[in-house]
C-alpha cells in the first residue's frame, strides 16, 4: 500500500515500525439506546425510527446514505442486507451506508472485537493443556475447529482456529485462559466502549445467539478497523489455510503419534468457492452465520492505493453465498466512488486516541482538522468524545501492531497534521494450487 500523501512532521522509529498519526476530529459518545428485547426472536423488518448518531448525524437515519453528484457511479441495486457501510480503512470516511446503526445479532463477525480484546494478552507460543471446564458452555450447533481435552495447543494453534473456521472451542479455550469467559465478556465489553462501538452488547464472546447481543455495521467496521493495526490479527485474518494439531494416537511400536489436518479460511472471498471468486486485494476479515443474524461479513480490501471496509448484516436474498456477493459488488461500488463521493459519515477514533489529541477544544473538536465533507453540517454537529474508561487497558490507544512490532502511539503533534489512522501495508495470501 502506498505511504499517505500527507506529510507527518515528528515522528518515531521503532525497529521495523512504520508511524503514522492516530487520527480523526472526535466525536460521538453519544448515549447508544440499551439492548430492547431479545435478538432471539425474529428481528424487525424495519430499522428504528432514531438510531445512534456517533459518526455523524445522517448515520443514524433509517434508509440508504449516499451524496450522489456527477461522476459518482450509482449504489448497485441488488443489495439486499439489512444494514451495511462502505468506508475508508485509512481516513475513516464512511463513503455511503444503509442503517449502519441498526442493532442486530452479529454472528460471528463478534470475534473481530473478542480478537482486538485478546490478541495481546497471550505470546503466540505459549501452549495451554485443554481440560473438559475449558470447553463447557459451548453452544448446540457452534463451529467447531476439533479441539480435543487433555491435548496442548499453542496459542497460534487456537487463533488460527478463531479466524480460519471460526472455531467456538477455540474462543472457549482462549476465554478460558483469560479468567473466564464472564471475564471475557465484560473486558469486550469495555473494549467496545473505548472504541466508540456502542451500538454492542456482548453476552457470549463466540457471537453465538444470545438474549440481548447486539452490534451493528458501523460498530463491526470499528472492530476490523481497530484490529487490522495488529500485525498477528491481520496475519491470522489473511491466511486462506494452516495445518491445525490432531489427536494424539499410538502409532507403530506403540509410540505416541499427533498428527494435524488442514483447516481453510470460511471467508469466501480470500478462500473463493464455486459461485464466489476470490476477490480481488481482500485481505481478510472475518465472517458469520447463526439462526438470528442471519449470515454477517466484514471485509478488507486495497485497490489502486484505497483501502476499504465494507460489512454487510442479513442478507434477505436467499442465495447462496449471498453475503459475500454483495459484499464484492459494494466493494466495486466504493473503489469507483472513492475519490469522487463526498462522505456521509466518518469512523470515529478510540476515547484514548481523542482525548489524547492535541488542540482540541472542549467539544472535542480538533483545530483545524475539517468536516471531511461528511454533510452532517459541519464538525460542529459531531458529538464529543467520551471520558476514557476507567481500565485503559483496554484501549488500543498503548500499543498497536504495526509491521514488525508495537508501537506506542501517543505522540502529540502527529495529530495535528495527519488525519488518517496508521493502517499498516496489508498482509495478502493467495490460496495455492
Amino acid at each position: 500500500m502506498p505511504a499517505p500523501k500527507q506529510t507527518v512532521r515528528r515522528s518515531l522509529l521503532v525497529t521495523s515500525a512504520v508511524l503514522s498519526s492516530l487520527a480523526l476530529a472526535a466525536p460521538a459518545a453519544v448515549a447508544a439506546p440499551k439492548p430492547s428485547g431479545s435478538p432471539s426472536a425474529s428481528p424487525s423488518a424495519t430499522p428504528p425510527a432514531s438510531m445512534s448518531t456517533v459518526g455523524g448525524a445522517r448515520l443514524g437515519r433509517p434508509g440508504t446514505q449516499v451524496n450522489l453528484a456527477s461522476g459518482v457511479p450509482v449504489l448497485p441495486k441488488d443489495v439486499t442486507a439489512r444494514s451495511w457501510i462502505v468506508a475508508d480503512a485509512e481516513s475513516g470516511d464512511v463513503l455511503a451506508a444503509h442503517n449502519a446503526h441498526w442493532r442486530l445479532a452479529p454472528a460471528s463477525t463478534l470475534k473481530m472485537l473478542f480478537a482486538d480484546t485478546l490478541l495481546p494478552k497471550f505470546p503466540g507460543d505459549t501452549r495451554h493443556k485443554v481440560v473438559p471446564a475449558d470447553l463447557a458452555g459451548i453452544g448446540s450447533g457452534s463451529s467447531m475447529v476439533g479441539i480435543k481435552e487433555e491435548e496442548t495447543y499453542t496459542v497460534h494453534d487456537l487463533w488460527l482456529g478463531v479466524f480460519l473456521r471460526s472455531g467456538n472451542d477455540a474462543v472457549h479455550v482462549l476465554s478460558a485462559m483469560n479468567k473466564g469467559v464472564d471475564n471475557t465478556v465484560k473486558e469486550m465489553n469495555e473494549h467496545a466502549e473505548e472504541l466508540q462501538a456502542l451500538d454492542t452488547h456482548v453476552v457470549s464472546p463466540d457471537g453465538y445467539d444470545a438474549e440481548g447481543q447486539v452490534s451493528s455495521a458501523y460498530d463491526l467496521t470499528l472492530f476490523a478497523r481497530s484490529g487490522m493495526q495488529k500485525k498477528d490479527f491481520r496475519e491470522y485474518a489473511s491466511t486462506v489455510r494452516a495445518k491445525f494439531p490432531g489427536e494424539t494416537k499410538k502409532g507403530k511400536k506403540g509410540k505416541k503419534v499427533r498428527e494435524s489436518f488442514e483447516i481453510q479460511n470460511t471467508n469466501r472471498l480470500l478462500a473463493g468457492d464455486s459461485d464466489v471468486p476470490v476477490y480481488q486485494g481482500i485481505a481478510g476479515v472475518k465472517n458469520g452465520n447463526t439462526t438470528n443474524a442471519g449470515a454477517t461479513f466484514t471485509g478488507v480490501a486495497e485497490r489502486g492505493g484505497k483501502v476499504l471496509l465494507v460489512t454487510v448484516m442479513n442478507p434477505e436474498k436467499p442465495e447462496h453465498n449471498e453475503v459475500y456477493k454483495e459484499t464484492a459488488r459494494l466493494f466495486d461500488w466504493g473503489f469507483k466512488a472513492a475519490g469522487k463521493v463526498q462522505p456521509v459519515g466518518e469512523l470515529v477514533p478510540p476515547k484514548g486516541a481523542a482525548q489524547a489529541k492535541p488542540g482540541a477544544n472542549p467539544s472535542g473538536e480538533a483545530g483545524g482538522s475539517g468536516d471531511g465533507g461528511s454533510g452532517t453540517g459541519g464538525t460542529g454537529s459531531k458529538p464529543a468524545a467520551s471520558a476514557p474508561a476507567a481500565d485503559g487497558s483496554s484501549g488500543i490507544g498503548t500499543a498497536l501492531g504495526i509491521t514488525g512490532g508495537l508501537l506506542v502511539l501517543l505522540a502529540g503533534a502527529a495529530f495535528l497534521v495527519n488525519r488518517r489512522w496508521p493502517l499498516p501495508d496489508l498482509v495478502r495470501r493467495r490460496p495455492r494450487p
